[in-house]
């Protein structure tokens, strides 16, 4: 469980990334952008949280 929290951190700091690289390219309108934006800060808490309580 700690590697799958783990993964949703790393998806949560990555995607927004990605949104902002399509957005400038012209590839996706702001709307998707921000839709992006907010899967990503829930991919963060959830593998936060995951990560937390897991068991060493």
């Amino acid at each position: 469980m700690k590697a799958v929290g783990r993964l949703g951190q790393f998806l949560g700091l990555s995607i927004p990334a990605l949104a902002v690289i399509m957005e400038l390219s012209g590839r996706i309108t702001s709307g998707p952008m921000l839709g992006m934006l907010v899967f990503s800060i829930c991919c963060f808490g959830i593998g936060r949280i995951l990560e937390g309580t897991s068991q060493a």
